[in-house]
């Protein structure tokens, strides 16, 4: 099923005709801690929601757990059915661990999700894919299950701080490199915030940047959803940079997905420079902005075989070979790339050094 992505300009509008679309018994709203305080008083007055029970889980990546999944199933036993309507106000851990608890609850309810992030409206969000962190590593269960509305609003995007945005930007950098080179070049230039500043940044021309990105990402979903063959171009940074997640994780620091993706592309372009012939000078670029823009992952080289130990779990393996999405140039996208251990040891040496 092709799932509606909505550009909102009129939120309380947008949101009663999604939910109109949706027949339903009960109403449920997930937030987070976060959200609920920053978010929730934007929706709360809204007619449409005056029936809903306010499901609240604790925020970040470490709470996308079984725990808070089982705590979820139990709230929508308070009443809930299989023709009950879940609504997922959150970044990408809630519209994740939402999309999955709705698409498991009496086997399957419907959804709708309000990305409040921008990770989550270009990402998580959009293109079904749901789930939950398990045994230490990233989305490991989960299921393709898409959303029935995505209403996207710009809103949100002033409640973040500039970690957060920045996280979100380097799945838009990712979809730009996987597009053309205009929009590559587009990326690059946008000023973020000076100094994490965020009080300049241009929401306007953001909004329609996030419009872009979706496209690209709503088009090569369309064209394989279950990620079959080109989806896995939406992996660019992600095998490299999910291991750099799971080590965080395992270490007892938090890691934005977004940045250990931004740190997993550079090591990913490094590859692709030495094995599908990615020019230098885009390589160079978009490194710098990325080092500019996230700082550095601190680790060493005694860590290397834990990091491959932990890309050997991603799940576009295929008999334990790590498989990686590189590329031969902007929007030039070579799915089901291998390298050897000492490739990656180098492209882990490049980030650390380079």
């Amino acid at each position: 099923m092709k799932q509606e992505v909505i550009l909102s300009n009129n939120l309380e509008e947008i949101l009663e005709a999604a939910i109109a679309r949706c027949p339903h018994d009960r109403l449920f709203l997930l937030v987070d801690v976060t959200t609920q305080r920053l978010c929730l008083p934007v929706v709360q007055d809204f007619k449409c929601l005056a029936s809903a029970h306010v499901i609240v889980i604790g925020d970040t990546d470490e709470n996308k757990t079984l725990e808070s999944l089982s705590y979820v199933w139990q709230e929508l036993q308070r009443g809930g059915t299989r023709h009950s309507l879940m609504i997922n106000l959150g970044g990408g851990m809630v519209t994740d661990l939402g999309g999955f608890a709705a698409s498991t609850f009496k086997r399957g309810i419907q959804y709708i999700n309000i990305p409040t992030t921008l990770l989550s409206m270009v990402d998580a969000s959009v293109g079904g894919k749901t789930g939950i962190n398990f045994g230490g590593l990233k989305n490991e269960i989960g299921v393709f299950n898409c959303s029935q509305s995505v209403i996207l609003d710009t809103i949100f995007l002033r409640t973040l701080d500039y970690a957060n945005l920045a996280s979100g930007y380097a799945e838009m950098l990712k979809h730009g490199l996987i597009s053309n080179e205009q929009n590559w070049a587009e990326l690059l230039r946008f000023d973020l915030g000076n100094n994490h500043d965020i009080s300049q940044v241009d929401f306007k021309l953001l909004g329609e940047m996030v419009a872009t990105s979706v496209a690209i990402k709503e088009r090569i979903v369309d064209e394989d959803p279950t990620e079959k063959g080109i989806r896995k171009a939406l992996n660019l940074g992600h095998t490299v940079g999910h291991a750099f997640e799971s080590l965080a994780m395992q270490e007892k620091r938090t890691v934005l997905h977004g940045y250990a993706v931004a740190w997993g592309m550079v090591c990913e372009l490094y590859l692709s420079a030495i094995k599908t012939g990615f020019p230098t000078d885009k390589l160079r670029q978009t490194v710098q902005f990325i080092k500019q823009t996230y700082g550095e992952f601190q680790f060493t080289c005694k860590e290397y075989p834990l990091l491959l130990e932990l890309m050997t779990h991603d799940k576009k393996n295929t008999a334990g070979i790590i498989n990686f999405t590189l590329l031969g140039g902007i929007g030039d996208i070579r799915i089901n790339q291998t390298a050897t251990k000492q490739e990656i040891e180098e492209a882990l040496d490049f980030l650390r050094e380079g």
